[in-house]
């Protein structure tokens, strides 16, 4: 069973970028997919990026496509997240995940079903 603890949220003023952290123990990294969902204050949870396992396939959500980026680091049990020119819109927790899945890729993950373990989020807020 894994453990993920996410970490860099904070206040960020708009067109800021701020970088997200999750750090995922008792796993084998390298064997998960990851992805980050945020939470808006009375919304629903949504897809924001996944990667594969390997690091090689990504996808990102459209709200989110060319300011985002999301990667790994499987020697240091890793996924980060780099958010640039950051809106209000942007603002909510942000949780990573992971499920643990075979090396063959069926394509971008985007679904919250499709996810067994969830961090405990971290906040971030853009400020106009």
């Amino acid at each position: 069973q894994v453990q993920l603890v996410e970490s860099g949220g904070g206040l960020v003023q708009a067109g800021g970028s701020r970088r997200l952290s999750c750090a995922a123990s008792g796993g084998t990294f390298s064997s998960y997919a990851m992805a980050w969902f945020r939470q808006a204050s009375g919304k629903e949870r949504e897809f924001v990026a996944t990667i594969h396992r390997s690091g090689g396939k990504t996808g990102h959500a459209d709200s989110v496509k060319g300011r985002f980026t999301i990667s790994r680091d499987n020697a240091k049990n890793t996924l980060y997240l780099q958010m640039n020119n950051l809106k209000p819109e942007d603002t909510a927790v942000y949780y990573c995940a992971a499920v643990l899945t075979s090396g063959y890729y069926t394509g971008p993950k985007t679904l919250r079903d499709e996810y067994t373990y969830w961090g405990q989020g971290t906040q971030v807020t853009v400020s106009s």
